[in-house]
């Protein structure tokens, strides 16, 4: 362990432990980290994406947006529909995907926000140093 980035003494603040610990009870981790880990899959995460740019998109659009097969796009939605990410409604013979609400939509957005940030905080730093 580098002891640049870890305490060089053991101590911890007993209160805010205890509470966090407490807080860790009420909430259902396993069912959020199954959720991110189905957007997780790069695949999965140009779906998500590209579903965030508009409202509704049939499973033939959907895989040749991301450039896979009719059958692998489906695998994927049904994975994402599984964890509650997208819903999907049949007109005739297509099956139209969409987000399922606007949680999932900020959860994307977010996310590449920060990436962004992140990669221009590291040029930044690099540029100083």
């Amino acid at each position: 362990m580098n002891k640049k980035d870890s305490c060089e003494i053991y101590c911890y603040d007993e209160e805010k432990v205890n509470r966090i610990q407490r807080d860790l009870r009420t909430v259902d981790f396993s069912s959020v980290a199954q959720m991110l880990k189905a957007i997780a899959d790069e695949n999965r995460t140009k779906i998500t994406y590209a579903l965030c740019q508009d409202e509704e998109l049939c499973v033939c659009d959907i895989a040749n947006i991301i450039g896979v097969t009719v059958a692998n796009a489906s695998h994927h939605l049904r994975t994402l529909h599984k964890q509650g990410i997208v819903k999907f409604r049949k007109e005739g013979k297509l099956a139209f995907y969409s987000l399922n609400d606007e949680h999932v939509r900020q959860i994307m957005m977010i996310a590449l926000a920060h990436k962004k940030e992140v990669k221009n905080n590291v040029k930044s730093a690099s540029k100083t140093n």
